[in-house]
């Protein structure tokens, strides 16, 4: 009961602040404009069978999801901000081969993480460019559009860049507001925007002689939203000491914290890339499946081959892993943190300070990332498993893969970050 009433107080708050309630109305006003143009068709392309083409292949559909119908209405912003998610993607992998990049995104501070985003942004319009015609012509050549000129072709991709960098811009100003990660929120919007229609279809199609199957289906997605929420929460916390210093006539330190390691350190970041991979030899294949001759037989076969949900899921899981252990090597540092706790005077009790401290932490990284990796892995490819058992197919949603699992993160993510607002206003006003 406390913690009921805590968070009515904190939300009666929330929207007494005249500050955060205006953040909070924005946000909202962005995420109407968000859904607006996820709904403004490009001109000249007609609509007749691009949503039975993404409702048959998996991994268009998966991305139909994120921006929540803007693909298959083959809207302005049909793409979501998959170009630029790719484009940190391979920042993000050259800081892993020029020692050069990774000094300033790791040593430069605040002035290196802007220059890494300016060129994120930079990079984020030839790819978008190669990605809409990639689209446009992939669709050409499975007869899903047609009268695709060459004018009308240059239109489409130009308005497929602008629309590309509209919703990066609308991403940055919603992280501005200090209400939760712009990118995170745009793309939690995209997945949310799908639920109700999917709820209307179920029920509008739905017979008795199915309600086993949707008693199962609910069951494990109570179990699944449960267990995605714990990995996502979970955390392996390292004591930590603070040796005492006098100062004067002043003792400091003395005091015993603790260093959380998440068990899954990296987030949804791993999906969203493995995602990102996946798609494009599918995607070049089906360029490349209507030219003559050995090439075009193969690149055939290639789709055939990514299309099987078999290779599809294994594939999956296996690069969700991998991308896993590589995200956090880039982003966690063993050494970094335990130069940063000896210069504090901090160390690991039973653990020599410097490279001991290191190897040390390393190890337990190991032993817990292995287990978040696996978990990540599952949850990617759970909607594929369930839905199969169950034949329940309209509420993939609530069964985990990426849509669950960025939902629930996106939503405690941003519980945080509201919740620090308020603290840092409750001390204000204190």
């Amino acid at each position: 009961m406390r913690s009921k009433s805590m968070w009515y107080e904190k939300l009666t708050f929330l929207f007494k602040n005249r500050e955060l309630r205006n953040k909070v109305v924005f946000i909202l006003f962005l995420f109407v404009v968000f859904r607006i143009a996820a709904n403004i068709p490009i001109p000249g392309i007609g609509l007749e069978n691009l949503r039975n083409f993404f409702a048959q292949n998996q991994v268009f559909g998966l991305l139909n999801i994120f921006s929540g119908g803007a693909l298959s209405n083959f809207s302005i912003v049909l793409l979501g901000l998959g170009p630029y998610i790719t484009a940190t993607i391979i920042l993000q992998l050259l800081t892993m081969i020029f020692p050069a990049l990774e000094k300033i995104y790791k040593e430069e501070g605040e002035a290196g993480r802007q220059k890494f985003n300016q060129w994120g942004r930079l990079l984020t319009i030839p790819l978008a460019a190669f990605e809409g015609y990639g689209m446009l012509t992939l669709l050409q050549r499975q007869g899903v559009i047609t009268g695709l000129t060459p004018m009308v072709m240059v239109s489409s991709i130009v308005t497929i860049i602008a629309g590309a960098m509209f919703l990066m811009w609308l991403g940055e100003i919603i992280t501005e507001q200090g209400m939760g990660n712009g990118i995170s929120l745009l793309i939690f919007a995209g997945i949310v925007a799908g639920l109700p229609v999917n709820i209307f279809q179920t029920f509008v199609t739905w017979s008795t002689s199915q309600i086993p199957s949707y008693v199962l289906f609910f069951v494990l997605s109570i179990v699944i939203i449960a267990g995605v929420v714990l990995i996502t929460e979970a955390r392996r916390n390292i004591p930590v000491s603070y040796a005492k210093r006098v100062r004067g006539s002043k003792m400091y330190g003395g005091t015993s914290t603790y260093l959380p390691l998440n068990v899954n350190p990296a987030g949804v970041i791993p999906i969203i890339f493995a995602l990102s991979i996946l798609l494009f030899p599918g995607m070049i294949a089906g360029f490349l499946a209507g030219v003559p001759g050995l090439v075009g037989t193969f690149a055939a076969n290639v789709v055939l081959f990514f299309n099987n949900q078999w290779v599809h899921g294994v594939l999956y899981f296996i690069l969700v892993v991998v991308f896993t252990y590589f995200y956090t090597a880039v982003t966690f540092d063993p050494k970094a943190i335990s130069e940063n706790l000896q210069k504090m005077g901090g160390f690991i009790p039973g653990v020599r300070p410097g490279e001991s401290t290191s190897k040390f932490l390393a190890h337990i990284l190991n032993r817990v990332l292995f287990i978040g990796a696996i978990s990540l892995g599952l949850i990617a490819i759970l909607p594929n498993i369930v839905a199969g058992a169950t034949g329940v197919t309209g509420f993939t949603f609530l069964i985990g893969g990426t849509s669950l699992l960025i939902v629930v993160s996106v939503v405690l993510d941003t519980m945080r970050q509201i919740n620090a607002q308020l603290q840092m206003r409750e001390y204000d006003a204190f």
